[in-house]
């Protein structure tokens, strides 16, 4: 068992979310992260604004163009 201590630090992250075929992203979160396994963590603030965003369909900021493979190929 590791005595080790979690550090996490007060970032802003991108949020990406793949919903019913339609891949979205949000950036500029706020989040605390891991410093060593880089796992995000959200307050129940952000989580519930970030439904918020993207449940109620608002006009996004920009558009970008992303690639898509398949692994299996």
């Amino acid at each position: 068992m590791s005595n080790a201590q979690e550090v996490l630090v007060e970032t802003l992250v991108t949020y990406t979310l793949q919903l019913n075929g339609q891949i979205f992203v949000v950036e500029n979160v706020p989040a605390r992260v891991n410093e060593e396994t880089g796992e995000q963590f959200f307050s129940p603030s952000t989580v519930e604004y970030l439904q918020q965003i993207i449940l109620t369909e608002k006009e996004p900021d920009h558009f970008t163009e992303v690639p898509v493979y398949n692994y299996a190929a």
